[in-house]
């Protein structure tokens, strides 16, 4: 079980870890050892999440989510399988905390009365002193 936050949990069943072959340093380790992890997240199926996390964790996500609906997430950071898979856990876990904060309702404002004074009366003097460029007449 992973632990996101004090209500949501993520069960065991829904995420799948793959080990593969890593590129990147580890000498001949890296040709004989798998510590690459591919963490899946089945994101679309799980019962933890609500519906508007689902669709900002999808916006979220970008490309590491698949058509299917889940989340794809590897790491190959480090040369120890185990500290592999905290990593991608880890981000995960980062991944839905983001989810879970929902955006801020923006509220359209309009430029007060002094502003709009300001803006016009500059325009105006930079108006002025741009009708004075030019020739000189006596």
């Amino acid at each position: 079980m992973l632990r996101i936050s004090d209500t949501i949990a993520l069960e065991d069943w829904e995420l799948t870890e793959v080990f593969s072959r890593s590129s990147g340093p580890g000498g001949q380790n890296v040709n004989k050892v798998s510590t690459a992890v591919d963490l899946r997240f089945e994101a679309a199926r799980s019962p933890n999440l609500p519906a508007p996390v689902k669709a900002r964790l999808k916006r979220i996500a970008g490309r590491r989510w698949t058509a299917d609906g889940a989340v794809l997430i590897r790491v190959e950071d480090t040369r120890s399988q185990a500290r592999n898979r905290e990593i991608a856990r880890e981000r995960l876990a980062e991944l839905v905390r983001k989810a879970l904060v929902a955006p801020k309702k923006r509220r359209p404002t309009r430029p007060t009365k002094g502003s709009v004074e300001r803006r016009l009366k500059a325009k105006k003097v930079r108006g002025e002193v741009k009708s004075l460029r030019g020739r000189v007449e006596d």
